[in-house]
């Protein structure tokens, strides 16, 4: 039996709001993008399958026919994605234009190399055609070459959004710097994880405050849909060779996409054709391959001939048959045409299966974006299809190998990818402070008791999927960034907080709950508060607190309503995680700032990975994090420095080195680590 760690599973209303369209033909996520049509920067984010492409197709139609822009660049990251932006006969469900791209100036299409299409570019755009699609490296290519006028008055979409960075050394990122500061381009942007792998900010915050932002939650795509009904994501360990061990978790009924090591990982046995094969192997027994589509037939032991398409075989030929036959129009509805896909780079990003029912991965892939990714080709909305899940099949760590620390840091990953997507899937938070004389909104549910002052008001709408909790001590946000912030950012926020290596190693391996040094505050005040100031450098002190304290709260609710669940003796269906938060916020007299920030958020996780790793395995990884233990920074002494200097105003004194309170020893320790700093320095 495979051990899990922390793993998420999520269960939705299915009152099909988010499929039914209105009467141009739009479904609420493109209504709602529709109607910020007239911005000149646009950032779109919203879950795989909302309709992302459709929602650009609305909105580039009416720039170019009402808003008097000359042309639309579409720029994805790969070939296989310019397939989205195909024709579309959208005057066919009652909008008042189609869209349509001639074939050669859909580049993703078009034969030759990258070169040769940035001539195509120049063609376009001196010529009379007004929508061009083609790939990121296509367009880069072409601004290199052209420059930023020659794109003057044109709207430039860019889909999958999180492949910019604001580092220098993204050149699209740079470009698209450019473009905004000269300011004769429109901009829309658009992707499904606002956040990358390796923590950058996708736009510098100046560029990023002239984006008017649409947001369309999982909770809202998923809770509107007709079928799918419970998403499930779970982490297994295995040791050994994960062929061996891939049946324990791969279902031959289930419609599934396994994605294979790189042959450069530590899961990979270096040899892609053979791990196929092992794969096909496990499966049943090889029928041979099927002419017309190229898949491999292979029938089960319980007599099912299973349809496999292996796109992990790039001989000549081979896998472009596979691919057509994958992307054949007339067999997009039929659930029998395919039942397996196996791959390596490909079928992540916009790929789209919407039968896809299990997204199946051996080792922990290279971001938690990809991971939003990959778990985004199973939760498709399709007759029938009542349950998907995402699994990774993740090393085991083990003292006989040389690369268990590498094993670690793919724990700690999946722990931190765990943590983000149950931020993601579930409802929004949206907090207040407490006060008295706040009475109940009407449409929000406050329990049994109704509102009562002296305690916690918790609300919730279903609809919306949002929660409404006022909470003792909260710190406003004051300006609109800050609100802006608050209302739309926490998942990227908390997105930057779990990717941070120090935060997680001291969350899991340090903190009260094992018995090491790290306080909660360390990590809710301290670490949480610098990943603040530097993402948002333009807040004052003020609205940094407040961002910060917001977005513990949403963090640490999360958690303890999984924990509220998994204490109860029975769960309750669709509204398992909404009983949990108000059973946690109920269960204290008053919801306070200063009990949240004493929660440590990776508590839970921890006495998950508890139950999954055995104990010799357990103490392993956390000696292994022990043994670079990093000690009080400069950056973390002022902070307590400045924390402590808060604590005087309010109690007449400092913070004392002898105190009960576990935290106001910290804050002493950061105003004698400043004050012998200043020492150091004086005497040179």
């Amino acid at each position: 039996m495979k051990r899990s760690v922390p793993s998420v599973s999520v269960t939705y209303g299915q009152n099909g709001s988010s499929t039914r369209a209105n009467e141009l033909g739009m479904r609420p996520m493109q209504e709602r993008a529709f109607e910020k049509r007239g911005e000149q920067y646009l950032l779109i984010k919203s879950p795989p399958a909302s309709g992302k492409s459709r929602a650009l197709m609305f909105i580039a139609l009416d720039k170019l026919h009402n808003q008097g822009l000359r042309k639309a660049i579409i720029v994805v990251p790969e070939k296989s994605i310019g397939a989205s932006f195909a024709n579309e006969p959208l005057t066919r469900y009652g909008f008042w234009a189609d869209w349509v791209v001639a074939p050669k100036w859909n580049l993703c299409n078009a034969p030759g190399e990258d070169g040769g299409k940035v001539n195509s570019v120049r063609a376009f755009l001196e010529g009379e055609d007004r929508i061009l699609v083609c790939t990121h490296a296509t367009f880069r290519f072409a601004f290199d070459r052209f420059g930023a006028e020659a794109f003057d008055d044109c709207l430039i979409a860019v889909d999958e959004f999180h492949h910019v960075s604001a580092n220098p050394d993204n050149r699209l990122g740079s470009q698209l710097a450019a473009l905004i500061a000269r300011g004769r381009v429109h901009i829309v942007a658009m992707t499904g994880s606002y956040f990358r792998g390796d923590a950058e900010a996708v736009l510098l915050p100046e560029d990023e405050e002239k984006f008017e932002t649409v947001t369309y939650t999982y909770y809202e795509q998923l809770n509107g849909y007709r079928w799918l009904k419970r998403l499930d994501i779970g982490y297994f360990f295995y040791s050994g060779a994960y062929v061996d061990d891939i049946m324990q978790v791969l279902d031959p009924d289930e419609k599934t996409i396994i994605h294979i090591p790189s042959v450069n990982s530590r899961e990979s046995t270096k040899d892609k054709i053979r791990e196929v094969e092992a794969i096909l192997g496990a499966i049943g027994t090889w029928e041979g391959t099927d002419a017309a589509t190229g898949f491999q037939l292979v029938r089960t032991a319980q007599g099912r001939l299973l349809r496999i398409a292996d796109l992990v075989d790039d001989a000549a030929g081979r896998r472009e048959r596979v691919v057509a036959a994958l992307k054949d129009p007339a067999q997009k509805m039929n659930r029998d045409h395919v039942d397996i896909i196996i791959a390596l780079g490909m079928a992540k990003e916009g790929f789209d299966w919407i039968w896809c029912e299990h997204a199946l991965t051996v080792g922990y892939r290279a971001s938690l974006t990809e991971i939003v990714q990959i778990i985004g080709r199973a939760t498709r909305d399709a007759e029938g299809k009542t349950r998907a899940r995402f699994t990774n099949l993740i090393a085991e760590p083990d003292a006989s190998e040389e690369a268990v620390r590498e094993a670690v840091n793919d724990t700690l990953k999946a722990i931190a990818a765990s943590l983000l997507m149950e931020q993601v899937l579930t409802p929004r938070f949206e907090f207040r402070p407490k006060a008295p004389q706040n009475e109940a909104t009407p449409g929000f549910n406050y329990g049994a008791e109704g509102y009562q002052p002296g305690k916690c008001n918790v609300g919730f709408n279903e609809e919306q999927g949002t929660f409404q909790i006022e909470i003792k001590g909260l710190a406003p946000p004051r300006s609109d960034e800050a609100q802006r912030i608050c209302q739309q950012d926490l998942s990227e926020v908390i997105a930057a907080f779990v990717q941070d290596k120090t935060t997680i190693e001291r969350g899991l391996f340090d903190g009260d709950h094992v018995g090491g040094e790290t306080l909660a505050q360390d990590l809710t005040i301290q670490r949480m508060g610098k990943i603040i100031k530097d993402r948002y450098p333009s807040l004052d002190a003020e609205d940094q607190e407040s961002v910060r304290q917001h977005a513990i709260a949403a963090l640490n609710l999360t958690q303890q309503a999984k924990a509220a669940i998994l204490d109860a003796e029975e769960r309750s269906g669709s509204t398992a995680f909404v009983d949990g938060v108000r059973r946690f916020a109920l269960s204290v007299t008053e919801l306070d700032i200063d009990l949240i920030d004493r929660i440590n958020p990776f508590a839970e996780a921890y006495s998950i990975l508890s139950k999954a790793m055995d104990e010799t395995r357990l103490k392993q990884v956390a000696a292994i994090i022990g043994a670079k233990k990093v000690q009080l920074t400069l950056d973390e002494a002022r902070e307590l420095a400045r924390r402590a200097l808060r604590f005087k105003q309010e109690r007449g004194r400092l913070p004392e080195m002898t105190a009960a309170d576990p935290w106001e020893r910290r804050m002493a320790e950061g105003v004698a680590f400043m004050a012998r700093m200043k020492r150091e320095q004086a005497h040179g």
